[in-house]
């Protein structure tokens, strides 16, 4: 059977790129699917794809998000997972050079869009007793000689919330912050094709087991797609919490 037989399962940013893999992976791996954005005809396609639910919604609007939440939950059954994986990026290199509201529009979206989506589905995951959510992150929230602040702020911003809500939930419902790398979608198409790119499979994959509950223990720790094995994280997990590995931390 598969692993995540029947689970109802909501991809935000799901009709392209990064979030329309996810759906297709939850999809094989027997979830049953509503994959949700602004642009209906790419979320539309995509949910046709999969024999999913499509769903138009803005993420960074609260009566949107609660909408989505009902349509999911009226048109399949209410949610046990969230995919948290809208987002936008801008080339913002000069920063200062950049419209306020577009600079803001990042963080509407990247930040306040994961907030809302949590709260719309956190109260009925709580109220049933099972849900898990799983946030897409990125290393430019960390790592060094990112040149876009807007995006790499949001995204740190992300990550923190992320792993501050898993403990907040911790022992209810499982939260983790994943990196998926630098993957080619519309939206890293600013990068060379010599850049590090990511192979497009390993964040579905990654993000199915999270699904499936094997990684629970890892609630709250950052994962990289690429850079980190899960199934050796879940062997180790003890080891990780007890050193508390696997998060961004000052270190002197």
């Amino acid at each position: 059977m598969p692993e995540l037989d029947g689970r109802i399962a909501l991809v935000t940013g799901g009709g392209r790129g990064i979030g329309a893999n996810i759906a297709r992976e939850l999809a094989s791996a027997g979830a049953r699917v509503a994959v949700s954005a602004r642009t209906r005809e790419q979320v539309e396609a995509a949910a046709t794809e999969i024999g999913g639910l499509a769903v138009v919604g803005d993420v960074s609007d609260a009566d949107s998000v609660d909408a989505m939440v009902r349509e999911v939950a009226s048109g399949l059954r209410p949610i046990d997972l969230l995919c948290a994986n809208a987002g936008i990026g801008i080339q913002d290199h000069e920063t200062w050079t950049v419209e306020p509201t577009d600079w803001w529009r990042m963080f509407e979206v990247n930040v306040l869009g994961v907030y809302l989506c949590c709260r719309a589905v956190i109260p009925g995951m709580l109220e049933r007793g099972r849900g898990r959510i799983v946030i897409t992150g990125s290393g430019a929230s960390y790592l060094p000689g990112s040149t876009n602040a807007s995006y790499s702020a949001s995204k740190a911003a992300v990550g923190r919330f992320g792993e501050i809500l898993a403990k907040q939930l911790e022992g209810r419902i499982p939260v983790f912050v994943f990196s998926p790398g630098l993957v080619r979608t519309e939206m890293t198409a600013w990068a060379g094709d010599d850049a590090p790119w990511t192979p497009p499979k390993l964040a579905p994959r990654l993000v199915r087991v999270l699904a499936s509950g094997r990684a629970d223990a890892l609630a709250g720790r950052y994962i990289h797609a690429e850079h980190d094995d899960v199934e050796d994280l879940i062997r180790r997990a003890d080891e990780i919490r007890e050193n508390d590995l696997n998060a961004l931390r000052l270190r002197r």
